[in-house]
């Protein structure tokens, strides 16, 4: 193993998030060129020494035939090797084929997430998770089932996103586990209008800081409900501008595929993730994307809620 030495992303909306250059701690971040189950498997087993009992492996399932999720036998090749862990997902505030509980079974069936259990956490309800220290938000409300598990596996194709800039594992659980009705209007500050939402009403919504500032918010939430029982693997994979809620009309990525972070700590996860995209010399779409989003203050006020570590050793595996 050897550390790799990388660019750091601009401070855009992000201040002081050093990434390679750092004095005192740093997290430690697990990183393979290689995209595959095995080294999937590999990455995660140097990570996930707190990971025990029922598993919650949260992974957006994405919107039907979208060419851009996870492919289907590395995460079953993954599911295999944890013991009593089931993939867990919540209903969309967006119209679309995950809207309501009974559109997202067979929408789970299209894409070929068969092979294992799969829960909806909000088809029962919602639970209220405290944020201790909030931004904006004192709770969100997630899925009820979410509470039913010991640990948190953060399984995230790492991507762009036409709101949050890039989707990585804060979104993947900020807007992934927050309940369709309710706790993802609170994390979009869309309290009051119609659901499901039409094109005119995004207006209504935030977007820029607050929003992710909103999406730390709610992804301190899960975070401290799981404690140290959470752990964070990014697959930098067809990386389009669009996160897998755009199902086929995502726009086809134009860059490379980078490879995996693994993590304990979803803020060195992450930024190393944008890093890697700032040092990649085919990165221009998904970097404006990020840009013109402010998306790297998810960074900042993950920073600011000392939701982890702001400097971070890459070890390339």
């Amino acid at each position: 193993m050897a550390e790799t030495k990388i660019n750091q992303a601009p401070v855009i909306g992000s201040k002081n998030v050093t990434g390679t250059k750092y004095s005192g701690t740093a997290a430690k971040v697990y990183f393979s060129r290689k995209i595959d189950a095995e080294t999937l498997i590999k990455l995660y087993n140097l990570v996930n020494g707190e990971i025990y009992g029922k598993v919650a492996i949260k992974l957006h399932t994405g919107e039907k035939n979208g060419p851009n999720i996870l492919p289907r036998d590395m995460v079953q090749k993954f599911q295999a090797q944890i013991p009593d862990s089931a993939i867990i997902e919540t209903n969309t505030m967006y119209p679309g084929d995950r809207y309501t509980t009974e559109g997202h079974r067979e929408t789970l069936k299209v894409n070929g997430w068969t092979f294992c259990p799969v829960d909806i956490t909000d088809e029962f309800g919602d639970v209220n998770l405290p944020v201790r220290g909030g931004l904006h938000l004192k709770e969100v409300a997630m899925g009820k089932n979410m509470v039913n598990y010991d640990s948190l596996v953060v399984l995230t194709h790492f991507k762009g996103h036409a709101m949050g800039g890039f989707g990585g594992s804060l979104k993947n659980i900020a807007i992934g586990c927050a309940s369709g009705q309710h706790g993802k209007r609170q994390v979009h500050g869309y309290l009051e209008g119609p659901m499901p939402f039409a094109e005119k009403d995004l207006e209504k919504m935030l977007w820029k800081e607050e929003l992710m500032e909103n999406l730390a918010d709610s992804g301190k939430a899960t975070c401290d409900y799981f404690g140290k029982n959470i752990v964070f693997l990014n697959v930098m994979r067809r990386m389009s501008v669009d996160c897998d809620c755009a199902g086929l009309n995502a726009a086809e990525p134009t860059m490379a595929d980078i490879g995996i972070c693994a993590s304990t700590d979803i803020l060195a996860a992450d930024q190393a993730c944008c890093d890697l995209v700032w040092s990649a010399p085919d990165s221009k779409d998904l970097k404006e994307r990020i840009e013109s989003r402010h998306g790297l203050h998810q960074l900042t006020a993950m920073k600011n809620l000392k939701m982890g570590n702001t400097q971070y050793e890459l070890i390339e595996i």
